[in-house]
């Protein structure tokens, strides 16, 4: 039986750190453009879905940035459900702006110490380099491209939800809400859970609010619990937060399972 889990949870490694699986999600009319990036030293494909009043009017709206953001990657099914949540009236509209993936283990996670971490992804801190690309070229791009207001969110799962997870905690100020499913919190020895109270205490003063999951995966199921638990006791009042315990989700079913319930709570 542990043999059996460990297989297991060697192939969510191993798919977390490769390139999202194509989907075959009906790709909505969006935009699309490249924009070349110093930080990343490379050339990114770039998606946006627009709501369906961006065209006709003049309003500014918020805006969804998502990792795994490729055509063939969760970019449709997302823009599918923001779309269909729009039109329900259950969210008000919101631009997505998905980034296609190019090396999605050395963009998503931070450095590690742990030498065995690198059989799954490079153990440099991509994903420094990666989030300055996202606030300092890329939003610049969508805010004078786009009608856009000051309010921003990310979206992710397993190592993109790493991802949201770390720019939550060390660099709060990039978002105003985030969304996490199944992040990959067991990266370097879990220690953004184990440095989490240092974080919270040095945590800015203007308001985040934080949506996070975890499925019944165990070794993702007990950083994410021990992440809830920490927040219960520490985290401060200008911080809303809730966590969403899915025991009877895969990780490979988590998202789509909990997407609509996680973007009513954070996106309103």
């Amino acid at each position: 039986m542990k043999k059996t889990f460990s297989l297991a949870l060697l192939s969510i490694l191993l798919i977390s750190c490769k390139n999202k699986p194509q989907n075959n999600d009906p790709i909505p009319e969006h935009d699309n453009f490249t924009i070349a990036s110093s930080l990343v030293d490379e050339t990114r494909v770039i998606n946006v879905w627009l709501p369906p009043t961006y065209k006709n009017g003049s309003d500014s709206f918020p805006v969804l940035y998502m990792p795994d953001g490729g055509i063939k990657e969760d970019f449709p099914h997302i823009a599918n459900t923001l779309a269909k949540l729009i039109e329900e009236k259950n969210i008000p509209p919101y631009i997505l702006v998905g980034i296609e993936n190019t090396e999605r283990g050395r963009d998503l996670t931070g450095f590690s110490e742990v030498e065995a971490d690198a059989q799954y992804c490079p153990l440099t801190d991509g994903a420094k380099n990666f989030r300055g690309f996202i606030t300092d070229e890329l939003m610049p791009k969508i805010n004078n491209t786009y009608r856009t207001t000051n309010k921003k969110g990310i979206i992710g799962e397993s190592l993109a939800g790493l991802f949201v997870m770390e720019t939550f905690l060390i660099a709060p100020e990039a978002f105003n809400f985030y969304i996490a499913m199944d992040p990959s919190l067991w990266w370097n020895n879990f220690n953004l859970v184990k440095e989490a109270n240092n974080h919270l205490a040095v945590f800015p003063s203007d308001e985040k609010k934080l949506w996070f999951a975890g499925s019944g995966a165990e070794d993702i199921s007990k950083h994410t619990q021990k992440l809830a638990k920490i927040l219960e006791a520490e985290a401060p009042e200008n911080m809303t937060w809730t966590y969403q315990d899915e025991p009877n989700e895969k990780h490979s079913t988590i998202f789509r399972a909990t997407k609509k319930k996680a973007m009513v709570w954070a996106l309103n």
